[in-house]
């Protein structure tokens, strides 16, 4: 018997379905997609089938509407980027690759600022000026900030949550649902990071749609994009990289550029701009090596 469903969790070749019926199956992979050079990840739509014996078998997987490369989930509406207003310092050069790798797949973004009942006034500042081309929210899993506008993004999406260690990702998630009783980390004290609680991507069905959970993470290599491309994952540019004197303006070294305008103009942050060169310093580095 063939059946439909959406992969919500996979271990070591062996993958929980939640089916079209609302059961849910314990499948392993076939062979094949090891063969083909192809991994199974959460949140594909798969066909399953299940013999008189043995194991259910996971058969073919349906064309993804989208694959992010880290975390590694499919098939996602809303990338929710949850950043620590107070302990751990924000990684904000992690937050802007993955806004660039939710933009190129055509991911909505929402940017969630957690732990404003403890933030530091230079971290909320530095959010609010950075990030006012962006959906932004504030939010609280100790307090319930923000909670009611969260689970109103939530609603009806495939919502995959994002970031750093101990940002209050899981925590958020058990705010807004506590029956999933989600492990939540404490910061290493000597470091002030993570550890890592969440072991592997999981989806739970809510609101409509569902919810990931992914396990945090501080590296995170960018693939190669062209001038234009990378022009239209910074919203602050629009309208403006156009203006430029030179055609392919890289906005670093030219004459008459109108993105660094934006800067004089207060329409462009300086700490957004240089983790825009260093950016473009990482795609050159990967353009150099492409054939190494």
């Amino acid at each position: 018997m063939r059946m439909h469903g959406r992969i919500i969790r996979g271990i070591a070749g062996f993958y929980d379905v939640l089916l079209d019926n609302g059961d849910t199956l314990t499948c392993k992979a076939r062979g094949r997609f090891r063969n083909e050079g192809v991994t199974p990840l959460v949140g594909d739509l798969v066909e399953v089938s299940v013999p008189e014996t043995g194991y259910a078998s996971l058969d073919d997987i349906l064309p993804r509407s989208n694959a992010l490369l880290r975390p590694p989930v499919a098939n996602i509406d809303l990338l929710v980027i949850v950043l620590s207003a107070s302990v751990p310092k924000p990684d904000w050069l992690l937050a802007d690759k993955l806004l660039i790798q939710a933009h190129t797949l055509g991911i909505e973004q929402l940017i969630v600022l957690n732990k404003i009942d403890s933030a530091k006034q230079e971290i909320s500042d530095q959010f609010h000026a950075d990030y006012t081309s962006y959906r932004t929210l504030l939010a609280s899993s100790r307090t319930g900030a923000g909670l009611d506008d969260l689970k109103q993004a939530l609603t009806g999406r495939i919502s995959c949550f994002a970031g750093q260690s101990a940002v209050g990702k899981s925590s958020l998630l058990n705010a807004l649902f506590p029956e999933l009783d989600l492990a939540t980390g404490e910061l290493a004290k000597k470091t002030a990071r993570g550890k890592h609680t969440t072991r592997q991507a999981q989806l739970w069905p809510y609101l409509g749609g569902a919810v990931l959970d992914t396990p945090g993470f501080s590296l995170f290599e960018l693939s190669e994009l062209d001038q234009d491309a990378l022009n239209g994952c910074w919203p602050e540019f629009q309208g403006a990289y156009e203006r430029c004197r030179f055609s392919g303006c890289r906005h670093i070294a030219e004459p008459d550029c109108a993105v660094k305008d934006l800067i004089k103009d207060g329409k462009l942050t300086n700490t957004r701009y240089s983790r825009y060169i260093e950016i473009q310093a990482e795609i050159d580095q990967i353009k150099k090596h492409r054939y190494d």
